[in-house]
């Protein structure tokens, strides 16, 4: 009689676990990157009344005969099926979409998580918005066009320079408009074009056309800030450009170095109409600060963006994937650490080796099947009742052998 008791308390006791991991699901249907979990039963050990016996001459097998004495839980685990990726217009915001964790460091231990809501510290640090801790990667080497970044060996935290400014030299010029093709032979026209230098200072540069003698030719001549080249300027009989462009140094920078770009004269004409030349196209910036960033999806690459309208590349994140994510241990705080059955980390780009892409403006919702948490719910209320009624049956058993010594 007992031994029913006992066994109907195994069943309240996995059942009302059974009902705990089912509420932490519901609980979490809007937590970003949850991961629901579920409950699987084992029955537990059995006592043996007799053991079974095989067929011997005229005589029959037996079986075995066994009382089993409950329930016991076997295993809780967590589903990693992809949840689906909300739009939040936040450029902070990233997701995966497919396999993989993003990787931060917590000041001692690394920590791996789905939740890809960062932000930029006082600091200039990226990390995650809730807890402070830093999203890693790979920084990049060198600057400007030049910048590389090797997403393999040891990665480090993401930082981007806040108190550093960034400006781009001119390195062309293109040139477009009119001669007037009725000027007296010795007469001028004077064009400014405004070039910079690699700290960002802008430098005017006069470019005086000269008429010469000789049909359908100008000879240009540039002057201001060291600039002393000059080039001949050639039209066909139409007016149309033939040849003349040039390429134009500014020594006087006042310690940067030597300015020297291109200068195209191909959109130029001569026309008889009034004399009208300004630039085109041209590249090259004054000094910005920093403003913000953006990622590649392909492969996480994160770009810094400057006031000016430049791009740095910054770094790579580095993506871990494992080779049992349902060994993770849960930390909280959406963040989760390796155990002895989750495999070690295998880190690396996003886009490569099974690991997934990252979305900008995205984050992952929670993968809970509203659905099924409440029939599941159901079952579990059904299982404790069905075992409280155990109980109560048991009870009113012994009370009856009880009052047989009456």
């Amino acid at each position: 009689m007992l031994r029913s008791m006992y066994t109907a308390i195994s069943s309240l006791n996995l059942h009302q676990t059974y009902l705990d991991v089912v509420a932490n699901n519901i609980a979490n249907v809007n937590t970003y990157s949850f991961k629901s979990s579920s409950v699987n039963f084992q029955n537990q050990f059995a006592q043996t009344l007799w053991s079974g016996a095989s067929p011997s001459g005229e005589l029959g097998g037996v079986n075995p005969a066994q009382v089993g004495l409950g329930v016991q839980l076997g295993s809780i685990t967590p589903d990693f099926t992809q949840g689906t990726l909300t739009s939040t217009g936040v450029s902070n915001d990233l997701a995966i979409q497919g396999e993989g964790f993003f990787v931060f460091y917590d000041g001692e231990n690394y920590l791996y998580s789905r939740d890809g809501a960062l932000e930029i510290d006082a600091d200039g640090y990226l990390v995650n918005g809730a807890t402070g801790f830093r999203i890693q990667g790979w920084l990049a080497t060198g600057t400007g066009a030049t910048a590389t970044v090797e997403p393999s060996g040891a990665t480090s935290s993401i930082s981007f320079p806040l108190d550093t400014a960034l400006a781009s030299e001119t390195t062309y010029v293109n040139l477009g408009g009119n001669l007037d093709a009725e000027t007296a032979d010795g007469e001028t026209y004077d064009a400014t074009v405004g070039v910079y230098d690699s700290q960002g200072v802008l430098h005017s540069i006069t470019i005086t056309f000269t008429n010469s003698a000789t049909d359908n030719q100008w000879t240009w001549a540039a002057s201001g800030d060291g600039a002393s080249q000059t080039g001949t300027l050639v039209f066909d009989a139409d007016g149309q450009y033939v040849s003349g462009s040039g390429t134009i140094t500014v020594t006087d920078t006042g310690g940067a170095d030597n300015v020297v770009f291109d200068i195209d004269f191909a959109n130029m004409t001569q026309l008889a109409t009034d004399n009208e030349v300004a630039v085109t196209a041209s590249d090259g910036l004054e000094a910005g600060t920093f403003s913000g960033f953006y990622q590649t999806p392909s492969n996480g690459e994160i770009y810094g963006v400057y006031s000016n309208g430049m791009t740095q590349l910054i770094g790579q994140l580095a993506i871990a994937s494992f080779t049992n994510p349902p060994g993770l241990s849960v930390v909280g705080q959406n963040m989760y650490e390796i155990s002895p059955n989750s495999g070690d980390p295998n880190v690396g780009a996003a886009g490569t080796g099974g690991r997934g892409t990252i979305a900008s403006g995205y984050l992952e919702g929670s993968n809970v099947d509203l659905g099924q948490e409440f029939t599941n719910m159901i079952l579990a209320e059904r299982g404790f009742q069905a075992a409280s009624r155990i109980i109560t049956t048991s009870d009113e058993m012994l009370q009856e052998l009880v009052n047989l010594k009456r």
